[in-house]
């Protein structure tokens, strides 16, 4: 179990995370074997396993594995968009947007058989622009980088924005990482356009975005490698994988250059906020000990939190 995120219906708050077979032995090998796992709780700690609630496609565009995603309710049906990979693709560097469509937050239905929406190369890089290495141990850092899809309805009430993780065209490796934008007004039909935030922070990645309002305050919080940011980044902030800067809303525009690091938890990746019943809000997520070595692929307890006098994520 790796990455998740999670949905709450008011009821139960449902969990959905990527899992793969320990018997695979090569944890590297679970991203061409990812499927979507489930599980509901009532507090959040204790949690009951359903099994998996959704696989990859018998064919097209997400048949080889499902990558991480986000969850709403859009007045009528339950929606769940993710990131696809497919056998006929390049590998895991070329990357889709799927969407789902349940009645019940466990069996999905395919609402297309075709991506929500493609890459732009018009802001953001493709294939033929940052084509992926053939050799060497590290295949990061040069993909058609397009995932886990953050969908928000706008706060005036106009429509729907998803959020992103891409590269900019205009930054080199390790600095191109920009939230990507896409507009809807029926969650069906997309319009990509330019990044909520620009390239050159010394982060190549900005994964498993959130955006929330805490107490009346915009914070987005993201996730990257510390092997995926500039060594200036490291030497100033420090090896750190959640992160987070205040923001001006839902939607941005997000200033990375004052990124600052989670430091309660310096391996916490790909880390879901929740708001509890009673307002409070906690983090859930997994420790990236495998660039060490270590086995963290289990999704960790919640840890309470809140924005500090500055507006940052902290341990509370």
């Amino acid at each position: 179990m790796w990455d998740s995120w999670v949905a709450d219906d008011g009821e139960r708050y449902h969990l959905y995370f990527l899992q793969a077979e320990r018997s695979l032995r090569d944890p590297a090998l679970r991203h061409t074997h990812a499927t979507i796992g489930h599980a509901v709780s009532t507090d959040l700690t204790q949690w009951e396993y359903l099994g998996q609630s959704l696989g990859p496609g018998e064919s097209g565009f997400d048949d080889l594995a499902l990558w991480t995603g986000s969850v709403l309710h859009d007045g009528r049906q339950w929606r769940m968009f993710y990131t696809a990979i497919s056998t006929a693709g390049h590998h895991i560097y070329d990357q889709r947007i799927g969407s789902v469509v349940s009645d019940d937050l466990h069996h999905w239905r395919r609402a297309s058989d075709q991506p929500v929406l493609r890459v732009d190369r018009q802001w953001y890089k493709t294939l033929d622009l940052a084509p992926p290495p053939t050799t060497g141990p590290d295949l990061r850092g040069s993909s058609e980088t397009w995932r886990d899809p953050l969908v928000l309805q706008d706060p005036g009430g106009d429509g729907w924005h998803m959020l992103l993780t891409a590269r900019s065209i205009n930054a080199g490796r390790n600095d191109d990482g920009v939230v990507a934008h896409a507009r809807s007004d029926d969650l069906v039909t997309w319009r990509v356009g330019p990044p909520l935030s620009r390239p050159g922070t010394g982060f190549g990645q900005l994964e498993v975005l959130q955006s929330k309002v805490i107490n009346g305050r915009g914070v987005l919080v993201f996730t990257c490698h510390p092997q995926e940011m500039t060594a200036e980044r490291v030497a100033r902030s420090g090896e750190y994988c959640t992160w987070s800067v205040p923001s001006p809303g839902l939607t941005g525009p997000f200033d990375i250059t004052q990124a600052r690091p989670f430091t309660a938890e310096p391996d916490l990746f790909a880390a879901p906020l929740v708001q509890r019943r009673d307002g409070s809000w906690v983090i859930l997520g997994f420790h990236n000990l495998e660039p060490r070595g270590g086995d963290g692929f289990e999704i960790c307890d919640p840890l309470p939190v809140s924005l500090d006098a500055d507006g940052y994520l902290t341990a509370r």
